[in-house]
């Protein structure tokens, strides 16, 4: 498959999973996978849903304006930066938002 329409397809899954039901995360994280947010580090995947599914907020949308990605690693990995906005349940402007994910590899399925 093509990186960018690989890098697409993640994006797409990812975010419409963020969206609608954030323990679906889990399955695209691993125990060695780290999540910083807002300068906290938080490592493995069930540590990392956590995080997500207790931020402030039950309902949000985002919007992707942009996804650029590169091969990164020996093992086929990708390195993909995603941003665009972010509207929460009942607040009238987006946020904007941009998310860096690496260590997607082309046996990438969902």
């Amino acid at each position: 498959m093509d990186p960018d329409a690989l890098s697409k397809a993640f994006v797409e899954h990812y975010y419409t999973t963020f969206d609608t039901n954030r323990t679906g995360l889990a399955n695209l994280y691993q125990e060695s996978s780290m999540l910083t947010f807002e300068g906290q580090k938080i490592q493995g995947s069930q540590n990392i849903v956590n995080k997500l599914t207790s931020l402030p907020f039950q309902q949000c949308k985002h919007s992707i304006t942009t996804v650029d990605c590169q091969p990164s690693g020996p093992a086929g990995g990708m390195l993909v930066f995603v941003s665009g906005n972010l509207q929460l349940a009942g607040e009238q402007h987006a946020l904007k938002f941009s998310q860096v994910n690496s260590g997607i590899y082309m046996r990438f399925e969902f």
